[in-house]
């Protein structure tokens, strides 16, 4: 679940929509947060994959 929600996430930016990423990256944040809450990852990995998600959003022109 954790890394299709990332894949959806990814492909929104790669299309180039940015409306479509934004809601990707909303959908995919309480999943990551839940897999870090029950272990699953770490929190600092749960993190790190927000930042970078939304670094690559943010940068879309």
């Amino acid at each position: 679940m954790l890394r299709t929600r990332i894949k959806q996430v990814i492909q929104a930016i790669e299309s180039g929509d940015k409306t479509a990423a934004e809601t990707a990256y909303a959908v995919a944040v309480p999943t990551i947060d839940r897999m870090a809450g029950g272990d699953i990852i770490h929190k600092n990995k749960a993190a790190r994959h927000k930042s970078r998600l939304f670094a690559r959003i943010k940068a879309m022109a």
